[in-house]
């Protein structure tokens, strides 16, 4: 099995920033190579794709919205992290870590369907 477990939210103002933390555990982990990804949902709406990235760490995928402001990375198969920096309002939601096993030479997924495990998330909220 998997688990993921993010940290590092909170309330921060505009322009500032912030990084997140997911951390992994499992067999599965232990045992395959796995894509990774960040996703969000703001109140009220849909949870939508933020930033994913491949077992190795040298494919990367960004949401328009945060590309050229959050960067993803992990420091080992097991650590990711997003470094978010100048935060806007609408960047405030709660952020929540994915997995999936990797498809070989393929870039990570974007779809929510296309992930297997799930954090619990991580509340960022951007306010002055």
């Amino acid at each position: 099995q998997v688990q993921l477990v993010e940290s590092g939210g909170g309330l921060v103002q505009p322009g500032d920033s912030l990084r997140l933390s997911c951390a992994a555990s499992g067999h599965t982990f232990n045992t395959y190579a796995m894509a990774m990804g960040w996703f969000r949902q703001a109140p009220g709406k849909e949870r939508e794709f933020v930033a994913a990235i491949n077992w190795a760490g040298g494919r990367t995928t960004y949401a328009d919205s945060v590309k050229g402001r959050f960067t993803i990375s992990r420091d080992n198969a097991k650590n990711m992290f997003l470094q978010m920096n100048s935060l806007k309002p609408e960047d405030t939601a709660v952020y929540s870590c994915a997995a999936r096993r990797e498809i070989p030479f393929s870039y990570p997924p974007v779809r929510q369907s296309d992930y297997n495990y799930w954090g619990q998330g991580t509340p960022v909220t951007v306010s002055s």
